[in-house]
């Protein structure tokens, strides 16, 4: 590309960064049939649901249905998701972190999702 100063290198940015946006739509759908699994209480709550957060589903044993133990009931279901939800967190950044690297990019860099 004689002649025409950086526009060879922009073509080549250009294409690069077609090539990030569709890894991370794929990315993104993966992430999204993904589940992560958090649990309370020993295992007496588990809540599922997609490495991107989205809560699909709670198993409770219903050995806790005491109606006396309501709010511990309630803290177990709280706990299950947000371990749940922590675990989608990292999951979501462990694979950030894997795409950046595969790209080229710096460690850390924050990607717009």
């Amino acid at each position: 590309m004689f002649g025409l100063g950086g526009l060879g290198d922009m073509s080549k940015m250009m294409k690069q960064a077609q090539d990030l946006q569709t890894k991370m739509a794929e990315m993104q759908e993966q992430l999204a049939q993904t589940i992560v699994i958090g649990t309370s209480g020993a295992g007496l709550v588990t809540a599922r649901c997609t490495a991107k957060g989205d809560l699909t589903g709670l198993d409770i044993d219903p050995s806790i249905f005491v109606a006396s133990e309501k709010e511990v009931v309630e803290d177990l279901i709280l706990a299950a998701i947000k371990d749940a939800q922590k675990n989608a967190a990292e999951r979501m950044q462990s694979e950030m972190s894997r795409m950046t690297e595969s790209l080229g990019l710096p460690a850390g860099m924050k990607l717009p999702f």
